[in-house]
């Protein structure tokens, strides 16, 4: 059986709580790699991504924390 190709990986994903971030998140789950799940609001949206994550035997957290910078 072959490994996942993004095993041992780590990805962070911003605004992983909608749209293309949950996709995003969900795909590199399935590809292996343990996925951070960062939102900045929508901390509900984005919990429900690590538990889809983490349902579907893939590994992820959540962190709430504002990636923007500031001018």
């Amino acid at each position: 059986m072959n490994q996942p190709e993004l095993s041992g990986r780590v990805a962070i994903v911003t605004g992983s709580g909608r749209r293309n971030g949950r996709a995003i998140a969900r795909t590199l789950a399935s590809a292996g790699a343990s996925v951070v799940i960062n939102a900045r609001s929508n901390a509900g949206e984005a919990d429900a991504v690590v538990k889809e994550i983490l349902g579907a035997g893939g590994d992820a957290i959540l962190e709430r924390v504002d990636a923007g910078l500031d001018a």
